[in-house]
């Protein structure tokens, strides 16, 4: 067996029973559940993105909410007018968010360490900021959404399981793409830009616009999850953009294991139900959940639950030994 089989076995149940989730809470009649999913996994979409400029190009970014509010006002903006077109909320989100990743990057990515994380928190704020002052689009009260996305007879969003499958799927193929972008020579271009970036363009790689390409690619997909955080939610602000929002997708980012192609699920597992739980059982949950979060870190060690697997698998009697 290869080294990798008992976290791969963990990876394919966590995919199996998220397929068969809805039928299952269906029989018990636990509705909550299937909206507790729901939310990790547009969560998780939100957190792949990140895992990919994080992960796999080291660009720490404290403000890729930003994508997720634009996503989200890609729906509540067209609503408020009364279009509910999905084609047109989706073909939005992606759009405006690869715009202003593209802007943004353009000039973040001049930058590196702490420099890059100042100026990707500034740009989501200024965003933020923006959208508070406009009235029109309810301030800082916000948007209600009165109907989903509308996709014609190809798919009913107002299913709470049809948004599910619909999320889910995003997921898989988000996941799978990167997969394959990171195998492929664009992903190695990236790897060595976090690692030796002048060796790089010593060997003829323009890493900048590699960089750029990749940070674009990322933003995308977080306006994704925005867009599907609005039809879920029926209601946007821009609190959805602040930075404490930011800072929540690394800390489920770290938790799971920044580079590991799942960790942006069991991440945001670990860090919703832990919420969950502390909140449903005190008041002063906020206290013991930072608590808990620092010992699941410290723990896991580096790598996060990810990196915890890989050591059992590496552990004498575990599939790595034969």
């Amino acid at each position: 067996m290869t080294p990798v089989s008992r976290s791969a076995g963990v990876y394919a149940l966590i995919v199996v029973l998220l397929l068969a989730a809805p039928p299952v809470i269906s029989f018990t009649g636990q509705a909550f559940y299937l909206d507790l999913l729901t939310r990790a996994l547009i969560l998780a979409i939100a957190v792949a993105s990140l895992n990919l400029i994080v992960g796999c190009g080291g660009m720490i970014s404290l403000g890729h909410a930003a994508y997720i509010g634009i996503g989200a006002y890609s729906v509540g903006i067209p609503a408020y007018y009364e279009v509910y077109n999905g084609f047109i909320h989706l073909g939005l989100a992606l759009a405006c968010s690869a715009a202003f990743a593209l802007l943004t990057g353009a000039v973040c990515l001049r930058t590196r360490g702490l420099y890059f994380i100042l100026i990707t928190l500034a740009f989501s704020q200024m965003l933020y900021f923006t959208l508070v002052s406009i009235d029109e689009y309810g301030a800082d009260d916000g948007l209600l959404i009165h109907r989903r996305s509308e996709f014609g007879g190809a798919l009913d969003l107002e299913h709470p399981a049809a948004l599910y499958y619909a999320v889910l799927a995003a997921l898989l193929l988000f996941l799978f793409a990167m997969h394959r972008l990171i195998h492929a020579r664009f992903g190695r271009v990236i790897f060595g830009s976090k690692h030796n970036d002048s060796r790089m363009q010593a060997l003829g790689f323009d890493t900048y616009k590699y960089r750029l390409a990749c940070y674009v690619i990322s933003g995308a997909m977080c306006g994704v999850a925005g867009f599907f955080l609005g039809n879920f939610t029926h209601f946007i602000s821009p609190e959805m953009m602040d930075w404490t929002r930011s800072a929540e997708l690394i800390f489920m980012l770290v938790i799971g294991g920044a580079g590991a192609l799942f960790a942006p699920v069991t991440g945001t597992a670990a860090f919703l139900l832990l919420e969950e739980f502390l909140s449903g059982w005190t008041l002063h949950w906020h206290l013991m959940f930072g608590l808990l979060l620092i010992a699941l870190v410290m723990f896991a060690g580096r790598g996060g639950l990810h990196g915890a697997l890989m050591r059992l698998d590496h552990r004498p009697g575990g599939p790595g030994k034969r």
